[in-house]
């Protein structure tokens, strides 16, 4: 070994050893009569000294030849630090050398690997090696590492097998987008990457392995945005002989234990609230409840007053931001500005100010009385400082414009508090959504996902009214999991995929194996998969996840480091048989 100690293991007990450390210079500090060298490694940072008269020259002149990030060894005595700091673990110690050994030389790295670099985003990418040597990054992948440690402990202890499924598989229609990829012996047919290993986990039911879980690689081929990858890692897990309520108290186990042993919390049981209602509250299947401001609809107390906005809308909802009555016009402008966006889509905002003297002042007074605003301060539970937001328009857009603005405002009073957690289980979901595109009904979850029993009368004159047995994990707005109990017997499956317009042949072509699998004795069955990525970004405080992916990709999809994706030979292409007019970089 050419070392003794880490970097970050030394203290204030161990003066008057002989150690040896190796590692990367981060920083030297020249005096003149004293020389300082900070050595860090993972595990920490551990200070050097050399001194004017204590110190060879020769040894010195070395130490004083170092630059940044170079690769070093140093032996010597370990001793008190007279001046301490109180923000390293080793910050009682420090390193008396006697020897120092250059392993390698560096380069000036592009920018500082400090906990505040100096480097932007693209620049980290095209050199993550270099990022990864900093502390906040390397947190980030030991916390990942803590999180599968703890996944794996849990599912254990409940009995689950791990098993490995492929990742050469069929490419299916339904869902994201699929990457492919090209078969050299069998022209022009070709793979698919996994965007789930579903059909696997479900024939591993049926083959009998009663408990599964994988923590998997995944691959979707969609738009991307901060919480997005190509490649993704999913905790995906399934279950026979159980119903909906065994999975949710079993994976509830699961965030519960993750919680408790990795960020030291104790959670008592996960709230349920179903799709309907959750849409009805917060206008979002993924409700972020660490913070109230619950929808509050006010349609029939607006009517007849000859505000068109109002009268002509299909509802009239809005939220009641405590305390924000005093805003000026020029904050409740921005507001405006805001949801009349094309992201959000709304044509205007309504505000009513309960100030603190017990006025109200609203900006449709023209329209409505001082009565009228006092009926609407009641409905929303208002209090003198409050501020009510109100919009309006067809129900569904209304209520997802209103979701954008309570999420804005929770921001704004600071109650999306990152080291605050609020996990809800959301459930009974549509088994179906329609699409304007294709104009037909597809999957919302997936073509396996199971009707409620008592709505599969609908399918055939009511569709978009049969609730799944699905359910979703919801951990501060974020969906963090999502599952449902599957089809298990091929009738009911062959009625599913006849409702989401495939054919018989279709059907036998891309799913028959699965479709005969279900003659032979499928239990009933069911699961879940977790976005291993985004819990560990929640778990770790941050809104992306890509410093906890180790090699992430860029919003463009690429890797900068490695530059890829890139051209392959005409070599390789002509094996593939693949015709491709290739762009020179």
């Amino acid at each position: 070994m050419l070392r003794t100690h880490t970097c970050g293991e030394l203290r204030l007990s161990d003066v008057g050893k002989q150690a040896t450390l190796s590692g990367w210079v981060q920083r030297t500090r020249d005096k003149g009569s004293v020389l300082w060298v900070d050595l860090r490694d993972r595990y920490g940072i551990t200070q050097l000294i050399f001194e004017e008269g204590k110190t060879a020259q020769e040894l010195l002149e070395k130490a004083r030849s170092i630059g940044r990030e170079f690769v070093i060894q140093a032996e010597g005595a370990v001793v008190e630090r007279l001046s301490k700091n109180d923000k390293i673990a080793t910050g009682e110690i420090e390193l008396k050398v006697s020897k120092l050994t250059i392993l390698n030389t560096a380069k000036t790295p592009p920018f500082t690997i400090e906990d505040d670099t100096d480097g932007g985003d693209e620049l980290r990418m095209k050199y993550r090696y270099l990022d990864l040597r900093r502390t906040p990054v390397r947190e980030s992948l030991q916390l990942r590492h803590k999180m599968a440690q703890q996944t794996r402990a849990y599912l254990d202890s409940q009995n689950f097998i791990e098993v490995e499924t492929p990742v050469l598989i069929k490419s299916t229609p339904e869902g994201a987008r699929d990457f492919v990829v090209p078969s050299r012996i069998h022209h022009g047919e070709f793979y698919a990457l996994p965007q789930s290993p579903q059909t696997f986990k479900q024939l591993l039911m049926v083959s009998g392995f009663d408990r599964y879980y994988q923590i998997v690689k995944c691959f979707r081929d969609e738009d991307l945005r901060a919480d997005r990858q190509p490649e993704f890692t999913q905790i995906d897990c399934e279950m026979a002989f159980v119903t909906q309520e065994d999975i949710l108290n079993t994976f509830e186990g699961l965030i519960r234990h993750l919680f408790k042993s990795v960020k030291g919390l104790d959670f008592a049981s996960v709230p349920r609230m179903n799709y309907d209602e959750a849409m009805r509250l917060y206008g979002s299947d993924k409700p972020d409840t660490r913070f109230d401001m619950k929808f509050v609809e006010i349609t029939p107390l607006t009517r007849g007053k000859n505000f068109q906005a109002f009268d002509s809308a299909e509802i009239v909802v809005g939220i009641n931001a405590k305390g924000c009555a005093e805003y000026t016009r020029k904050q409740i402008d921005e507001l405006t500005e805001y949801v009349k966006r094309p992201q959000i889509g709304a044509k205007g905002l309504v505000y009513v100010q309960y100030r603190s003297d017990g006025t109200i002042k609203s900006s449709v007074d023209k329209f409505y009385s001082a009565d009228d605003l006092k009926q609407w301060a009641e409905k929303f539970g208002a209090q003198p400082g409050d501020l009510m937001l109100i919009l309006s328009g067809s129900t569904d857009a209304a209520r997802k414009q209103l979701n954008e603005l309570r999420l804005l405002m929770g921001e704004k009073l600071g109650l999306r508090d990152k080291n605050k957690f609020s996990s809800l289980w959301v459930t009974d979901f549509p088994l179906l959504e329609w699409n304007e595109e294709t104009k037909r009904y597809h999957a919302m979850h997936h073509p396996f996902t199971s009707p409620k029993p008592e709505d599969i009368k609908l399918l055939d004159t009511d569709p978009g009214k049969v609730r799944a047995n699905a359910y979703d994990m919801v951990i501060n707005g974020t969906e963090v999991g999502g599952g449902s109990i599957r089809i298990h017997d091929r009738p009911t499956q062959q009625m599913m995929f006849n409702h989401l317009g495939f054919t018989e042949e279709e059907a036998k072509k891309q799913f028959g194996f699965l479709m005969e699998a279900f003659e032979f004795g499928a239990p009933p069955h069911g699961g879940i998969a977790f976005g291993f990525d985004r819990l560990c970004s929640i778990f770790g405080g941050a809104d992306s996840i890509r410093d906890f992916i180790a090699f992430p990709k860029n919003n463009a999809g690429k890797d900068v480091m490695i530059d890829s994706p890139s051209p392959i030979s005409q070599e390789q292409l002509d094996e593939l048989a693949l015709l491709v007019k290739q762009t020179k970089k």
